[in-house]
């Protein structure tokens, strides 16, 4: 007889943005002709830059030549010139050495943060920020390492770190012991962001525990406090003790590309029930040659065109555009009477709902009412109950328009 993995079935209720599509599309087919604008989903809007675009034409103009033809990268973990362009520009840069052989290219920051955990086992304790992004979670309890379901969409094993207005939305470490501890900075979904003195903390700690700290830093790029990290590794000792996920997806728009990378250090170390020292970059090299095949090189040749001073050039420009959306809609509607958090440092706002409203009530109201999609902060987590999520990766005008159908309503 063949069994299931057990696992899945604790997965509380459906992935999250899946159960958004499907409300959307419910509405959408009562009101075929309603305009839903989506603020909710992180999908981009802006075309991608043409230097990446001119850069995706001649790679593919090469592999149609014998000469310049290219077939496997170095052993799917990704391509020398991408990995030389990354660690020049995004680690040495900030004085942060990085070597080309601590960087894995992948398909998505998403697969990675969903993968890593493999190189660890089932008996290590997780902690994670309340709210939180799904992923972390939904994985964990999918290899078994969460125990049963607590209730509110929780988790016996899991350590929650509750991230709310009165922490600024950075949560304070665990009372309890933690061995693999999820950090996102900037954060999705609250917005908020981490100082290098709180960063140091989390380090320090994850030494003192024999800890690693999986850090998502795929927004980095929308940082514009100049006193504010874009890496974990800017804090001393971190490389000792964090893995770090980048992605293209948002910085570049590369969500329907598909490519980001992983960091791990070569010092990074965990360790066998016996307490014998292992070194987890070879291992995240051989779990990658076994089971993925790598990124394609027209998408590697784009990514490095990311770092072109044309690249660079055209890419902040889209940023500019996403970041004055949010400062658009942060200012709109604290203007409303909202209280509103991130999108300073963030594409993501955070949003209180109105008092005696719930995330998923409030989510239904703004789509049936203003026909505005969102995301309900209950679907990150307890503490993510009474807000919202909007995001700034929609066209200006649309967002305009969007903000102008929320005033309606909220009079």
């Amino acid at each position: 007889m063949i069994t299931v993995n057990e696992n899945f079935l604790k997965l509380q209720a459906g992935y999250l943005f899946p159960e958004i599509g499907k409300r959307r599309r419910a509405f959408q087919q009562a009101h075929p002709d309603a305009k839903i604008i989506s603020m909710g989903i992180g999908d981009v809007t802006q075309p991608i830059a043409p230097a990446v675009i001119e850069a995706m034409h001649k790679a593919v103009d090469e592999m149609g030549k014998k000469e310049t033809f290219h077939g496997y990268d170095d052993g799917g973990i990704g391509y020398a010139f991408l990995r030389e362009a990354i660690t020049k520009n995004d680690f040495r840069s900030r004085g942060v050495s990085i070597d080309i052989d601590e960087i894995f290219v992948s398909d998505g920051a998403k697969s990675d943060t969903a993968n890593i955990q493999e190189l660890f086992g089932l008996d290590n304790i997780i902690a994670v920020a309340d709210p939180v992004y799904p992923v972390y979670v939904d994985t964990n309890v999918m290899a078994g390492r969460t125990g049963a379901v607590a209730g509110q969409g929780t988790y016996l094993k899991i350590v929650y770190m509750p991230a709310t207005a009165d922490n600024n939305f950075v949560p304070e470490l665990p009372k309890e012991k933690a061995d693999m501890i999820y950090l996102c900075f900037p954060n999705n979904p609250t917005g908020a962001v981490a100082t290098k003195e709180q960063l140091k903390k989390w380090v320090d700690y994850a030494k003192e525990n024999k800890a690693v700290i999986l850090f998502d830093a795929a927004y980095e790029a929308y940082i514009s406090d100049s006193q504010i990290p874009h890496s974990i590794y800017e804090i001393e000792g971190a490389k000792e003790v964090a893995i770090e996920f980048r992605s293209f997806s948002k910085t570049a728009g590369f969500t329907g590309l598909r490519c980001a990378f992983t960091v791990v250090p070569k010092e990074l170390r965990a360790f066998t029930r016996a307490g014998q020292s292992v070194a987890l970059n070879p291992l995240w090299n051989r779990r990658l040659c076994t089971k993925f095949n790598g990124v394609s090189y027209v998408t590697q040749s784009a990514a490095a065109a990311v770092y072109a001073d044309e690249g660079k050039k055209q890419i902040r420009k889209t940023i500019d555009i996403y970041m004055n959306n949010a400062k658009v809609i942060r200012e709109s509607l604290t203007t409303l009477g909202y209280k509103v958090y991130g999108g300073i440092n963030a594409p993501y706002i955070w949003v209180k709902t109105p008092e005696g409203v719930g995330s998923w009530q409030f989510f239904d109201l703004l789509l049936n009412k203003a026909h505005v999609v969102t995301t309900p902060g209950a679907g990150f987590g307890p503490a993510g109950e009474g807000y919202v999520r909007l995001t700034a990766f929609g066209n200006p005008p649309d967002v305009v328009e969007a903000l102008g159908r929320i005033k309606a309503i909220s009079k």
